[in-house]
């Protein structure tokens, strides 16, 4: 176990405060230490570990890599030392703090943010934000406690636990059907009206599976889109055969409002459900009740499923 002295400690928050401020002067205000001592803390810092941490020019300070890498990893152990002390003082029940989730836009509106007020009420002193967009945040850089991810996983930074697992479907209003007919081979999609989602890892090919065979065909149609609820407004409408996650058409399906083409196909892809989150090894608290809560949210059945 490192012993952490006063001098030790010193040198440490003398960086930490250089991060933080931009300069020795504004350290040294922080610590309330004249900006000489700030630049003799962080001389013998970098004399100790034998890498240079700061780079100094008459008109700024700027972090090295390898400074800014030991302020990033400092940073997160003061943010650890905050919260186990809010939890001594608070109770292990009374879990506090900022917690940073990233949702799917379209899965996370639709079928999540209905779920989120229970685990606001299970841990009232929690201040939960809550991002939801299609782009992939990256949680390392942006500051991300935990998202949540669906298909192949690509980030060897995270640590992933797998929710659940669901479908990626075709299906048509009935009025298009009636117009245009029902594909009985994947080959027949050439000649339909096929919306394009950009956000397929293989756009514009749909790649299909019965469980014996698979077929590729590209999509081609009058409307594309980067945007799920968009183009699920025009298969609703009748406009053409949508390739999407079951999880986006299930009411729809139910209603009759769309019905499946080609049910005996799906798309040949990873469709797991993940929670991820930075490859630390102490999770926050606040991150580990998230994740228990979502378990539990998925552990029997898909949130989709249950209507």
């Amino acid at each position: 176990m490192i012993e952490l002295d006063a001098g030790r400690m010193d040198e440490l928050a003398a960086l930490i405060a250089v991060a933080k401020t931009g300069s020795f002067v504004a350290a040294g205000r922080a610590l309330e230490r004249h900006a000489t001592i700030v630049s003799k803390r962080i001389a013998s810092l970098e004399r100790r570990l034998g890498v240079r941490l700061v780079e100094r020019t008459t008109r700024q300070v700027r972090l090295t890599q390898a400074g800014q890498q030991l302020a990033s990893r400092l940073s997160h152990a003061g943010n650890l030392i905050l919260e186990a002390e809010q939890e001594a003082s608070a109770g292990a029940a009374a879990l506090r703090g900022h917690l940073r989730v990233a949702l799917p836009a379209a899965m996370g509106r639709l079928w999540l943010a209905p779920l989120l007020p229970s685990f606001l009420q299970r841990y009232p002193a929690l201040h939960v934000e809550v991002n939801y967009s299609e782009r992939y945040v990256d949680l390392v850089a942006e500051g991300y406690d935990v998202a949540l991810r669906v298909g192949t996983l690509s980030d060897s930074r995270l640590v992933a636990q797998r929710l659940g697992q669901h479908q990626r479907i075709l299906c048509a209003s009935p009025a298009y059907v009636e117009r245009h007919g029902m594909p009985e081979e994947p080959a027949q999609l050439a000649a339909h009206n096929c919306l394009e989602f950009q956000g397929f890892s293989s756009f514009p090919n749909w790649r299909l599976s019965n469980g014996r065979r698979c077929e590729t065909i590209t999509a081609r149609g009058s409307m594309r889109s980067n945007d799920n609820s968009a183009l699920l407004d025009a298969a609703r409408a009748g406009i053409g055969i949508l390739g999407t996650g079951e999880w986006l058409v299930t009411r729809d399906i139910a209603a009759g409002a769309l019905v499946r083409v080609l049910p005996d196909w799906a798309f040949d892809v990873d469709g797991g459900i993940y929670l991820v989150r930075p490859s630390t090894q102490h999770a926050p608290a606040r991150t580990d009740a998230f994740l228990e809560w979502m378990r539990e949210q998925f552990r029997h059945h898909m949130p989709w499923c249950r209507e």
